[in-house]
């Protein structure tokens, strides 16, 4: 039986940042619109303007619509949400580039609240320019998290090669001591067993947790987290059902490749984590939101300014952000189908 064609919702992001570079890399084979609908939200004029830049790619249908709801498919359907005025600066942070990047997330979510797109695809933001024009979030993490009414998410990292979440994200490092607590582990934990078994088809998924402090603390000679909050909250955990272990000192656990052992990873902090991942995977990781009601993903880098408009940015993070969006959509529904067969036969 043939898989249904999924509308793929694609947020432009910052403006003048890579986003439309890596958005037009990746839908520049027209042999991918056999296996989607994209529905890009931000400017024709932008796309005209960023696609100009971009060689050694054939010709691009676009089909500019005004609502999600006139998107048809074998096409590049782009929703003019921008005002027509607004121009490109490639490689520069300005407030009409961070107000295009919230006007194009804002309209993207309300179509995925709609059902009018089945996935979000979200290309690279400013954050602190995106705050200083009234953007009261953190990230698209906590953005989502609040516009969908969720009382916890978690960020994981993925690729093939393996899968990374944290339990604090966005804050200074300062903060993170003090915000780690076992029933903010143990929460993380909860959400990661079941996304890696929803989101991913991973049976009774084991997952290693980090240590905060060197060497895990060296017996509480470098700190005491380990022994107080985050051993207790694996030891709860385990005593829930969930396979847990650590914690481990991430130098080792990573440099002799012990990742591998474990279906995924917890670390406490977000370089802590997202570090060592784009060391090992940055070309093709992916940012990907556990525990929403909706998918999101986002490509595992940002804005990278440097590289505007210079024909420069490297698509496959995109791609791999786009085909993992629609994998784990369709592994959802394989996954609440089984769920839903097995409640009827009790």
């Amino acid at each position: 039986m043939a898989l249904p064609k999924l509308v793929v919702g694609i947020t432009q992001g910052d403006s003048n940042g890579i986003g439309y570079e890596v958005i037009i890399k990746s839908l520049s084979d027209e042999r991918i619109l056999d296996s989607f609908t994209p529905v890009i939200y931000g400017s024709s004029k932008l796309m005209g303007f960023y696609r100009k830049t971009v060689h050694n790619i054939g010709p691009m249908d676009i089909n500019v619509i005004q609502s999600a709801a006139d998107a048809k498919q074998k096409k590049i359907n782009l929703v003019n949400c921008l005002p027509d005025n607004i121009y490109a600066e490639p490689g520069q942070s300005t407030p009409d580039s961070a107000k295009a990047a919230i006007k194009s997330l804002e309209m993207a979510v309300k179509d995925l609240k709609d059902g009018q797109i089945d996935v979000l695809v979200t290309a690279p933001i400013n954050k602190r320019a995106m705050n200083a024009e009234g953007f009261s979030n953190t990230g698209h993490t906590e953005y989502l998290q609040r516009e969908f009414g969720v009382d916890d998410v978690t960020m994981i990292m993925v690729s093939s090669r393996l899968k990374i979440g944290v339990v604090t994200g966005h804050i200074p490092l300062r903060e993170v001591s003090k915000s780690l607590t076992k029933d903010s582990i143990l929460g993380k934990l909860r959400i990661m067993k079941s996304s890696l078994e929803r989101d991913f088809g991973v049976n009774d998924p084991k997952i290693a947790v980090l240590g905060l402090n060197p060497h895990c603390g060296d017996g509480g000679l470098l700190g005491d987290e380990e022994q107080n909050i985050i051993l207790p909250a694996v030891q709860e955990a385990q005593a829930e059902g969930i396979q847990a272990f650590g914690p481990y000192s991430p130098d080792g656990f990573f440099g002799l490749g012990n990742y591998t052992r474990f279906d995924a990873t917890l670390a406490m902090y977000h370089d802590q984590g997202l570090a060592p991942f784009k060391a090992i995977a940055f070309s093709d990781g992916v940012n990907f939101t556990a525990g929403l009601p909706i998918v999101r993903t986002s490509p595992d880098h940002g804005t990278a300014y440097e590289m505007a408009g210079r024909d420069e940015a490297d698509p496959r993070s995109m791609m791999s952000a786009i085909y993992t969006a629609i994998d784990i959509f369709r592994k959802r529904l394989q996954y609440d189908t089984l769920q839903e067969g097995r409640l009827n036969k009790r």
